[in-house]
């Protein structure tokens, strides 16, 4: 499987993330929206879990971070103050994972999440 990342010249270059992936590969995996059980209400703590979690699903599917071809983190009750505290927990969750990976990403602002303790859920697609 391969995952190449690319950014058109006629588009703004994002640190944090790649605005196209190229996926080629046979599987599809979407893994569930994943996000920090018994973890403080903390939103970067929270986020590094979450990245860990969803790297321990890949896992189960015979991949890793870096087949990642579309992010989606939906944030509770965003606002662009916290950008420091999401980017410093996706930060620590890259490198407790050991990826560098940056695929297209998008980010929800949200009323809630399934119970009031989540701050922050990561959901992605990889090819295989």
């Amino acid at each position: 499987m391969t995952v190449t990342m690319v950014n058109s010249p006629e588009l703004p270059e994002i640190d944090v993330y790649h605005q196209v992936a190229v996926a080629e590969g046979t599987k599809l995996v979407f893994v569930a929206g994943q996000v920090a059980w018994e973890t403080e209400l903390d939103l970067a703590a929270q986020v590094e879990q979450a990245y860990v979690n969803v790297a321990a699903a890949l896992a189960a599917a015979g991949g890793s971070f870096d087949d990642v071809a579309k992010l989606t983190i939906y944030a509770v009750d965003w606002k662009p103050e916290k950008m420091p505290a999401l980017l410093d927990g996706i930060a620590r969750g890259s490198a407790k994972i050991g990826t560098t990976a940056k695929p297209p990403a998008t980010l929800i602002g949200v009323a809630a999440l399934d119970v009031p303790e989540h701050l922050v859920e990561v959901e992605v697609t990889a090819v295989l």
